[in-house]
């Protein structure tokens, strides 16, 4: 298995297969619009601008497995988008932990381990996955996105 064989649903219901983005630097993040965190937002779109011609994408997967999300992937899009100017990717309302949890995250959690072990502990965990489809790094939830810029222009090199 690999992060490729994984299929997504984008914010408007439409899924797709992560096999699109390969060849690509991703950075995922579970995200959520009512969380003390969401402020990333504008550095993960500035990063997403940054470098987005060089083959960088940001994936946002909204989650209110914290109780601070919006009712819908679309509600949650759309105040990402009003609030904070996103363009990058978003999908719908996912479960980032425990046996309900999307299989995108059940792979990230099980080839990555946080400060407390595999599980999300909180929003805007982030992952590093490399062109390959390996993971490259895992991030915490205080992990400014602008802090590992360095290690994005490693894995576009």
């Amino acid at each position: 298995m690999s992060i490729y064989t994984i299929d997504v649903t984008q914010e408007d219901g439409t899924a797709y297969s992560m096999a699109e983005y390969e060849g690509k630097v991703l950075l995922i993040v579970n995200t959520a619009t009512k969380c003390g965190f969401t402020p990333q937002f504008e550095e993960l779109e500035a990063l997403y601008k940054k470098y987005e011609a060089q083959g960088f994408v940001v994936l946002s997967f909204p989650s209110d497995q914290f109780k601070q999300e919006l009712a819908t992937g679309s509600e949650a899009a759309a105040a990402c988008r009003l609030d904070y100017g996103v363009t990058f990717p978003m999908h719908e309302l996912v479960k980032v932990n425990g046996s309900e949890a999307h299989p995108l995250f059940q792979y990230l959690t099980e080839h990555t381990k946080g400060f407390l072990g595999s599980s999300i502990k909180w929003n805007f965990t982030k992952f590093l996955v490399g062109r390959d489809g390996e993971i490259i790094a895992r991030y915490g939830s205080k992990d400014k996105p602008l802090s590992f810029e360095d290690d994005i222009k490693k894995a576009l090199a």
